[in-house]
Formats: C-alpha cells, structure tokens, sequence
C-alpha cells in the first residue's frame, strides 16, 4: 500500500460494501498512513468492514475502530488477507491506537465545553474545536503544540479578556501560575463581548492538565442579577423577609433582621418563621389584651400560612407596622414591614381636625350629628332608648362684653370640662355652636338621662373663673329629650331637646328641662 501522509482535509470519498453493490458517499476529515476519519449523513448504515475509494487512488480496505453519529474512524487492513508480520501487527496496535485518539479528538470536538490537554511541561497535546471556536484560535496554531504561555497571549493579544491593559500581563502570569500549581478551584474569565467563561483546572496522573472552558453566561448574569437585587433589598428602609414553602426564612434584609433582632449567622441558618414570632414580643395585633398576647404567635404563623394579606402590627413601643404578605410562585411567602407609625399619627391628627372642636377638644357638630345618626338607626332597628341633651351658656354675651372674648373662651372651656365630667364613658359630648353643647346617650331613657343632665350642670355652676382680680361663676341651661317612635328623625329629636332647653331660659335659667311630647288633638280639646 502507497504512504498517504498525515493530514487534515476533506476529501471526496465513498463507502463500498455488499460485495460492490451498495455504496455510501462520505467526506475524509483526516487522513494517516494508518487510519482515517469518514463523515457522512449517518454512521449507523456502515459495516464493520468496507472499501473505502478516494478520487486519484487504490481503493483501501478498512476495519471500523469507533463510530459516532455522523462519523466513523477506520483502520486500514492488509490487501488479500494476508497474515501481518510483527512489524505488521506493531503497525495495526498503532493504528488502532490512533484511531482511539481520532476517536477521543471527534468526540471532544463534539462538546460545547472547550477543552485543553496539556503534557508535563505544558504544551498542548489537544485543543477541542470549541476552546478554538470560543478564543477564535488559528487551526495551525492549535495544531502547533502551543504551550499554555501562548494560548494566554493569543487571549490576551485579541483584546478577549475584561481585564484593563496595566493589569493584563499580571492576570496571564497569574493564571500560569493556577495551571502549574494545579488549583482545581474554578474561576470566572470574563469576556469583552460580555460573555464569562468559568475555567478549572484538574491534574492529570502522567503529571499533564486538563483544562476546561465551560460557558456560563446565563449563570453569572442571573447570580449577579441575584447579588444586585440582594444588595438593593439589603438596604431598602422597609423590612423584608423571604420564606420558603415550608415558611424558614431564605433571606431576611437588614431592616428585618434588626426588627427581629438576630444576627447575620442566626438569619443565613435560615431559620423558622415560627421560631422568629414566638422568641421575643416584637409585634402582636394592636391593643391585644395581656391574656391573648400568649396566643398571637400561633395565630400569626396560621395567617402566614394561609397566604396574601395585609396585617397592622403594634410593638411594644407603640409603634405601628403594616405587613404586607404575598404568596411567591414557589410556593413560599414575601412578607413586606413597613413602619406607619408616622402616617398613622398624621391620620389620627387629621382625623381629630376633621372630627374636634380646636378650643375646647369636644367633636364637632358635623362628627356629633354623624354618632347621632347612627345611633338613630341602631333605635329604629332595634327600638333601643336614646337621649339627647342641649346646653347652653346662661348669659353668655354678658361674660364676653364685661370680660372680653378671652375669658368668654375660658368660660366655654370650663362647661366642656363639666360636660366631659358629668356624662357616662358611653356618652358623646359635641360642641355645637359658639356657647351651644349637645350630649348624646345611647340606649339611655329620658329618667336616665335627667340624672346625667343634672351632674353636668351642678359642675358647671361650681366652676369658678378669674378674670380682672374678680371671680366669678357661670350656669348652664339643659333641654333634654328622649327619641319616640312618632319622631321623623334626628332633626326632630334635637329640635326637642332645643325645644326644652329654651323652656329652661324662660323658667329662670340654671336648671335642667325634659321635653314632654304635646297631648293628641282629641285629649287637649277635653
């Protein structure tokens, strides 16, 4: 048989078996004295044994020695079967060997990791087609035994590597130095187009390197895309804690962990939400009684557990937090913490605006006839007793002309004093008009309500004020009235406690007065 020399092309070829009659178009990728590589559509049709006839030469006998998908390596056989010398056989156990390396380098050629085999004094024994592909490496180059020196520099040289030029050469002499060493801990190339490649390095028994280059984008983008989000979350002002579906806290930010006072180590143990809402009173419901407080926890983890809801928290402090909780698609929870203390204070200031009297802390007339009107309905509904009361002043525009509007205002503050004094913890105290007071009572009757009327008044006749080295009293005037069926409404009960009350200033003043519904017609005219 001619010498063929080793090299790497693609010849034309075909594939002759069945005695001549069925045949298979191939292409030869390498070509030795010894063996070759076929590729073809599919390596499944070939037989183990075949004439291989290339374009300008003698057809040659081949023995199948590794197959893959779409490709086969081939050992050549003596023509005419006829029994090998020793050198013969030497020839054969090397080609064998050989096409076991064809077979090693068509198979790495085929991963998408890039590998590198380097011998002892590492130079390149194999570089795969993706190591080639992925570092844009010159075929003559890789098939020059490069040393590893070369390989960086050729990185290096393409401007591939994301690292600044004063730094380039320290970054080549560093990884030359991971290779020698044979750190097996893998690190992360990144690429100028964005790409990042994680390299790790494993000896090899002959005292050789294996080198791998696997490509992990996708995976560091969304671990750095991870770190960022971590890092936004670690130092946002509101506290946020992430649970898995078992509900052990997989991340807690530093907002929460002060909140629950644990330390870093206690919260990357990950641990229970349970453990975190019984070990210490960090928050319960608001206004919680002391003998349920005990119970809170285990209603907490429930509430958790049962998925989104919107919670306000009250602390030992007093301070007030709104936990958010969202339900994650992996069947874990979000709880979100934010402190609304300060919201919840300017809406129970503006709330007080909207609802009290600025001078003497009483509700307003519109907050007052709002409690009446509820209380209306409760009586209609239920047919429960309510009362009203209406005071006023006596002589009120005689304090405020001898004593002027300062002390006027003094005198008004003292009778809403005596009203809150004198009425029942259930009674509403309004202040109506400039000296006009109205008290509501609920489920209260009219005798009942008489007794309340009663206190009020005698505590504000016994206040005393100063004004102009001169003390003096003042006395109020009470109509009272108690809401009847025949009634159209809350207009017609205060009209009725207005109706008494002027009924009072007629009688003298400084006293207190029911209203009497008037006798049917037919009765008055007997």
């Amino acid at each position: 048989m001619s010498r063929l020399v080793t090299e790497r092309t693609f010849l034309a070829g075909k594939i002759f078996f069945n005695f001549g009659q069925s045949s298979i178009d191939c292409v030869v990728r390498r070509l030795s004295e010894e063996a070759a590589t076929l590729e073809m559509e599919s390596g499944l049709g070939v037989p183990e044994r075949f004439q291989l006839r290339l374009a300008g030469r003698e057809s040659l006998a081949c023995r199948v020695v590794w197959r893959a998908d779409r490709q086969v390596g081939v050992a050549f056989e003596q023509p005419g079967g006829e029994h090998p010398t020793g050198e013969e056989r030497d020839r054969s156990s090397d080609a064998l060997m050989r096409g076991q390396m064809l077979a090693l380098r068509a198979a790495l050629d085929h991963v998408p990791t890039g590998i590198v085999l380097l011998d002892t004094h590492l130079r390149a024994r194999l570089i795969n087609r993706s190591f080639r592909q992925m570092w844009h490496l010159p075929d003559e180059v890789a098939d020059s035994n490069p040393s590893i020196l070369t390989l960086l520099h050729h990185g290096r040289d393409i401007g591939a590597y994301e690292v600044p030029d004063p730094a380039l050469d320290a970054h080549v002499r560093e990884r030359v130095r991971v290779i020698e060493a044979g750190d097996p801990t893998p690190v992360d190339v990144r690429r100028t187009n964005g790409d990042v490649v994680r390299v790790q390095c494993t000896p090899l028994p002959d005292g050789g390197r294996m080198l791998t280059y696997t490509p992990v984008t996708d995976i560091v983008r969304a671990s750095d895309e991870l770190k960022l989000l971590r890092d936004a979350l670690e130092n946002v002002q509101d506290g946020v804690l992430l649970l898995d579906s078992s509900l052990n806290a997989s991340f807690m930010n530093l907002r929460m962990r002060r909140f629950w006072e644990v330390s870093e180590e206690e919260a990357a143990a990950r641990p229970a939400y349970a453990w975190l809402v019984s070990r210490a009173h960090r928050a319960s419901a608001p206004d919680l009684p002391a003998n349920e407080l005990a119970k809170f926890p285990t209603k907490r983890v429930a509430e958790v557990m049962a998925g989104d809801h919107v919670r306000d928290l009250q602390t030992p402090d007093g301070r007030r937090i709104r936990a958010h909780c969202t339900t994650m698609s992996n069947g874990g929870r979000m709880l979100t913490y934010v402190d609304i203390t300060d919201l919840n204070n300017k809406a129970t200031m503006l709330e007080r605006l909207a609802t009290t009297d600025p001078l003497t802390g009483l509700f307003n007339r519109r907050h007052f006839l709002g409690a009446l009107d509820a209380e209306w309905s409760r009586f209609q509904r239920y047919y429960r007793s309510v009362s009203v009361l209406m005071l006023d002043i006596d002589h009120f525009k005689s304090v405020n002309d001898r004593y002027g509007h300062a002390v006027g205002d003094e005198a008004i503050k003292a009778v809403a004093a005596a009203c809150n004094e004198g009425k029942r913890k259930s009674d509403l105290v309004g202040r109506i008009g400039g000296e006009e007071f109205a008290v509501l009572l609920p489920e209260t009757s009219l005798s009942r309500a008489k007794l309340v009327a009663e206190r009020i008044r005698k505590r504000a006749m016994a206040t005393r004020l100063n004004a102009h080295q001169v003390q003096f009293g003042v006395t109020v005037s009470i109509g009272i009235a108690e809401a009847t069926v025949g009634m159209s409404g809350i207009d017609a009960l205060m009209g009725a406690a207005d109706q008494a009350l002027y009924q009072a200033k007629d009688e003298g003043r400084n006293r207190c007065v029911a209203w009497t519904p008037e006798p049917p017609a037919s009765k008055a005219a007997e």
